[in-house]
């Protein structure tokens, strides 16, 4: 599924590279990359990490496309 993330423009704000969110988040600066990219769907504790670290909440960093009714 595809979905959109604001962890790039979070983190900018937040002046902080890959690399030092991947460490706060424990994970690899690869996986921030990927998520950042939306090619990676982060597990739910992943997605919590990360919202934490921007104070704020999982729909204000990751945004999932309406999808359409049957």
């Amino acid at each position: 599924m595809d979905f959109e993330t604001r962890i790039r423009e979070l983190r900018e704000e937040a002046g902080l590279t890959q690399a030092e969110l991947a460490d706060r988040v424990d994970v690899t600066r690869q996986t921030v990359l990927y998520v950042e990219k939306g090619e990676y769907n982060p597990s739910l504790e992943l997605a919590w990490r990360i919202a934490r670290e921007f104070d704020a909440r999982i729909e204000e960093v990751f945004e999932l496309p309406d999808r359409p009714r049957p």
